[in-house]
C-alpha cells in the first residue's frame, strides 16, 4: 500500500518527462510522508509498522528485535515493495508511467555523495522513530505516526533532487525490479541500512541511556551493628562513602553477619 500509494505521485500526468517538474516536489513529499504516517497509525500496534528495512535493521541492532524475525520482515517489506510497484505499472498508462519512481543519484554527484545523502536522511527519520516511540518518556504529545510522517516529508523535501530520496531499501527495490533498472540500488541499500543503525546506537546508547542504569543497588552500613544491609540508592543524590560500592567491587556477607549458613551473591556494580 506505501509504495503504491507514493509512488503514485510521481506519476506525471501533465507531461511526457520522466522527471517530475519543481512543483512537484511538495506533492511528492506530503504524498510520501502521510503515506507513512497513515501506515504506521493503521499497522503500529500490530507489527510495529516497520515498512522500512533500515528501521528494522535498527531495531535488531539495539536488540529490540530477534534478527529471525528481522530477517522475515524484510522479505516481507521487500515483497510487499515488488507487489505495489507492480499494481502500480499495470493501472498506470504507459505515456505517463516513465520510470516508474525509481529512484537515481543526480548526475551531477558521484555514488559516494549519493550514499552520504541517505545516509544523513535516513539517520533523521529513525532518530525521530526512536525518539517518538520511546515507551520510556513522559512528555510526549500527539501522534508519533504523525511526526514520523513529517521526518519523512522533510527528508523528501531536501533530498529528492540528490538522491530521489528514497529513506528506504524496500521502497527502492520494488520499482527497480519491476523496471529492471538497478543502478546505484547499493547506494540505497548501504546508506539507509548505515544512517538507521546510527541513529538507533546514538539514541539508544548515548542519548538516551536506560533511566534504570541511573539507580543501582548499594550497600549502607548500620551505626550501631557495623552491619551492611542491601538499599536501593543513587549515586548522585549524595550518599555517605559507606553506602557507595566502588565500581566492579563485590561485598559478600558471610554467614557471621547474615544468620545463614551459605553466603549470598550481589550484584557487581559498574559506574554509569
Amino acid at each position: 500500500m506505501f509504495v503504491l500509494l507514493s509512488l503514485g505521485s510521481t506519476m506525471n500526468w501533465a507531461s511526457e518527462s520522466e522527471d517530475p517538474p519543481p512543483a512537484d516536489l511538495v506533492l511528492i513529499s506530503l504524498c510520501f510522508g502521510l503515506a507513512i504516517a497513515t501506515m504506521v497509525q493503521c499497522f503500529g500496534h500490530i507489527s510495529g509498522g516497520h515498512i522500512n528495512p533500515a528501521v528494522t535493521a535498527a531495531m535488531v541492532v539495539t536488540r529490540k528485535l530477534s534478527l529471525a524475525k528481522g530477517v522475515f520482515y524484510v522479505g516481507s517489506q521487500c515483497l510487499g515493495a515488488i507487489t505495489g510497484a507492480g499494481l502500480l505499472y499495470l493501472v498506470t498508462p504507459e505515456s505517463v508511467r516513465g520510470a516508474l519512481g525509481v529512484t537515481t543519484v543526480n548526475p551531477k554527484l558521484n555514488s559516494g555523495h549519493g550514499l552520504l545523502v541517505e545516509l544523513l536522511i535516513t539517520f533523521e527519520l529513525v532518530f525521530t522513530v526512536f525518539a517518538t516511540c520511546d515507551s520510556k518518556r513522559s512528555d510526549l504529545k500527539g501522534s508519533s505516526g504523525l511526526a514520523i510522517g513529517l521526518a519523512v516529508t522533510i527528508g523528501h523535501l531536501f533530498a529528492i533532487p540528490y538522491t530521489g530520496a528514497s529513506m528506504n531499501p524496500a521502497r527502492s527495490f520494488g520499482p527497480a525490479v519491476i523496471t529492471m533498472n538497478f543502478d546505484n540500488q547499493w547506494v540505497y541499500w548501504v546508506g539507509p541500512t548505515l544512517g538507521g543503525v546510527m541513529a538507533a546506537a546514538l539514541y539508544e546508547y548515548l542519548f538516551c541511556p536506560d533511566p534504570e542504569m541511573k539507580t543501582r543497588k548499594v550497600f549502607q552500613r548500620d551505626a550501631a551493628s557495623g552491619k551492611y544491609s542491601e538499599v536501593e540508592g543513587d549515586v548522585y543524590r549524595g550518599q555517605s562513602e559507606d553506602q557507595i560500592v566502588k565500581p566492579g567491587f563485590i561485598r559478600h556477607a558471610g554467614p557471621e553477619t547474615t544468620g545463614k549458613k551459605e553466603p549470598f551473591r550481589d550484584e557487581v556494580l559498574s559506574s554509569v
